[in-house]
């Protein structure tokens, strides 16, 4: 029996697709009309590798949408036919215009064969391409051809019968429309499954969820549910005042950007006339030379906005929280002690209060990073890094959750799900942490305004930042080259074009981790600054045990006798080595619980410890108590050390093993330990 192959000849119009045509086949073709339509069929036979192929070459298109007759009936021949395979004519000296059909076909999840005809033309145009990265990349195997001049014949007809074979792949490399849409398209997709949609028997639930977001009419027609139009209404509206655009829009530039991607990491130039102006400003922010710096730059603008602007709004804060503080305290008579007033003044407003008068800057930097975001430098920030990455072992896809990590750790190990190597997502969950994510920064807005001066808090900011990306590389290196040893799987950057970012857009972006920052202030930090309070306060020693001592002894007497100073004193001599004492021990304590309570638990023991309760800010009794060095140290642990419980319990659930999530909590406190008491023991002898 005669073994039988259908392909289907797609491509761009002047792709050079009909003379691949009569290449692939010869005089054995015949033309007559599709069914019910007047455009013209063409049909062809030729025999390889003991195969007979039927080649059927489709109208020309720019796309799959319908917006002409030739490109339906080009759809709906892929799609109801279901050829063995489809080959894909690019035009390879207009390689990403050319390629736009290709990004829908690999939507399709058709098995695919790309060939670049008119390779002679490129190379003359000096485009040069590495073949077998892109074709990684796309994951479909790309020929080489001059249709006119025949050459590349036996290489495709080879790809054809190879891809026949292996049928239908699970594509790696899913086109990623940005967080935003990606939300919308998971809650169309969840309504067409709910509703039973009738189209799903034909087509897969997130391919008709993108067409109806695209407003594909030939779709929406089709669908004949009022919900399901309802619900793409409203993520059409939700997206619009968002982007200022239609999705169909920004679904486009979503593709362009995943194509540019590829390209970018495989041909060595771009002629791409669509993003002449994303191109002029990418020659220089994707420099191998000037990117890091621009990179490092904007960072440092960020570090030093945050600062410059967040301070007296930071100050505003400080001063409303002591004002509720003495009204609080002025409930009670003068020299009135009790708990309920401790309670409140200094467990809920020192504790809550302390961490939320950083909302200013959390704020700003949130509203700078979305800024970034929107308007599309982060993705080029990750490809910048992606050079880097390749040296160690990993893809610039995984700088991707680290960025994101500068936010929130658990969304970012989440977004490791993109990294399809699970030596790469094992690595990059492992790292994650070392990224400084929000709940740090009231650790650093305490730290930096109360040891340096203000022309350096940008800059020690972003040091420390800088810090933790550099210990990021270095320990995934580490962990490439012995625990997770293997092959790096390459994957496509998506380089979207620049977008003027809307209002809207930014504040939504900005808002979402803000909430999430005083959600965690309402709920887990007054809840743990509530037991702080509590373990800070209570055993109380015997009122013979503080006879003859003054207010002040008192006090500190009392804290050493609670079951905080008691596990502080414990555990003050291992501390000692790096430069903390006992009251910055149980803080770190509590900061395994989520990073802001270092803040709030310091507050508490300072107007616990102190018998002038808050007439001083907690910056001035820091000041009064450790040195610059100190400070700088407490910023270097609480950035390497202990994930929080939060991101512990994600990595297991990432990993499916409490192995490593608790190789990352031990790993990283040794870390920081080692990393701490080298720097403080050089620091003690530099400054003497």
């Amino acid at each position: 029996m005669k073994k039988k192959i259908a392909v289907a000849l797609a491509g761009n119009p002047n792709s050079g697709k009909t003379t691949i045509f009569n290449m692939l086949t010869g005089a054995r073709q015949h033309v007559g009309n599709y069914p019910g339509v007047t455009v013209e069929k063409k049909e062809g036979l030729c025999k390889h590798a003991g195969y007979e192929i039927t080649v059927v070459d489709l109208p020309g298109t720019y796309s799959l949408m319908p917006y002409s007759i030739e490109e339906l009936v080009a759809r709906n021949f892929i799609i109801e036919e279901k050829p063995d395979v489809v080959v894909d004519i690019v035009d390879a000296s207009n390689i990403e215009r050319n390629l736009y059909l290709a990004t829908q076909l690999i939507e399709m999840n058709v098995p695919l064969v790309l060939a670049f005809n008119m390779s002679d033309v490129a190379k003359q145009k000096g485009l040069l391409f590495d073949i077998e990265q892109l074709s990684k990349l796309l994951e479909a195997a790309i020929v080489p051809t001059v249709g006119n001049k025949g050459k590349g014949k036996i290489e495709l007809l080879d790809a054809i019968v190879e891809t026949a074979r292996k049928g239908k792949i699970e594509r790696t490399h899913k086109i990623s429309y940005g967080e935003e849409i990606e939300k919308e398209l998971a809650r169309i997709e969840a309504v067409i499954v709910d509703k039973k949609c009738q189209l799903i028997q034909k087509y897969k639930p997130r391919w008709l969820a993108v067409k109806l977001l695209e407003q594909d009419n030939d779709i929406t027609s089709k669908v004949g549910c009022e919900e399901i139009v309802d619900a793409v209404t409203a993520s059409a509206e939700h997206l619009k005042s968002i982007f200022g655009d239609e999705p169909e829009i920004i679904i486009a530039d979503r593709r362009y950007g995943f194509i540019s991607g590829a390209c970018e990491e495989s041909v060595k130039s771009s002629v791409e006339l669509r993003h002449t102006n994303s191109d002029i400003a990418d020659k220089v922010i994707l420099n191998r030379v000037l990117g890091l710096p621009i990179f490092l730059l904007l960072m440092y603008l960020v570090f030093k906005l945050t600062f410059w602007v967040g301070d007296p709004l930071m100050g505003w804060m400080e001063g409303f929280f002591e004002w509720l503080g003495t009204e609080i305290a002025g409930l009670w008579p003068v020299g009135a002690e009790g708990p309920l007033k401790s309670l409140l003044v200094d467990g809920i407003i020192g504790g809550v209060g302390g961490v939320l008068v950083f909302l200013p800057n959390i704020l700003l930097l949130f509203l700078a990073i979305a800024v970034l975001e929107d308007s599309g430098y982060m993705a080029r920030a990750a490809f910048v890094m992606d050079r880097i990455m390749h040296k160690i072992g990993l893809h610039g896809k995984s700088f991707i959750p680290m960025l994101i990590g500068f936010g929130c750790s658990i969304p970012a190990i989440m977004a490791t799900r993109v990294l399809e190597n699970r030596r790469n997502r094992l690595t990059t969950i492992m790292v994650i942490p070392l990224m400084s994510c929000g709940a740090r920064i009231p650790i650093y807005a305490l730290i930096i305004p109360a040891f340096f001066v203000p022309r350096w808090h940008g800059l020690m900011m972003w040091f420390i930042y800088m810090i933790g990306i550099l210990l990021a590389i270095i320990c995934a290196k580490l962990l490439r080259i012995t625990v997770f040893k293997g092959e790096t799987t390459p994957f496509v950057m998506e380089l979207p074009p620049y977008r003027m970012p809307t209002i809207k857009g930014i504040f939504i972006h900005m808002w979402e981790r803000v909430w999430l920052f005083l959600k965690k202030a309402g709920t887990i930090i007054l809840a743990i600054s509530i037991i702080l309070w509590g373990a800070m306060s209570y055993p109380k020693p015997s009122a013979e045990s503080l006879a003859g001592l003054n207010p002040e002894q008192a006090q500190q007497a009392s804290l050493a006798y609670s079951v905080v100073g008691r596990i502080g004193r414990a555990i003050e001599p291992v501390l000692a080595p790096i430069g903390f004492d006992w009251k910055i021990g149980t803080a770190l304590i509590g900061a395994t619980a989520a990073k802001e309570v270092f803040v709030s638990q310091l507050g508490i023991v300072y107007a616990v410890g102190s018998a002038e309760g808050g007439s001083q800010t907690l910056r001035e009794k820091l000041q009064a108590n450790y040195t610059p060095l100190t400070g700088f140290c407490i910023m270097l642990f609480c950035l390497i050390s202990t994930p929080c419980v939060a991101t512990i319990v994600m990595t297991k659930h990432e990993t499916n093993s409490w192995g490593w999530a608790l190789f990352q909590f031990f790993g990283l406190t040794c870390l920081a330990y080692v990393v701490t008491f080298i720097v403080y023991q050089v620091g003690s002898v530099i400054t003497g």
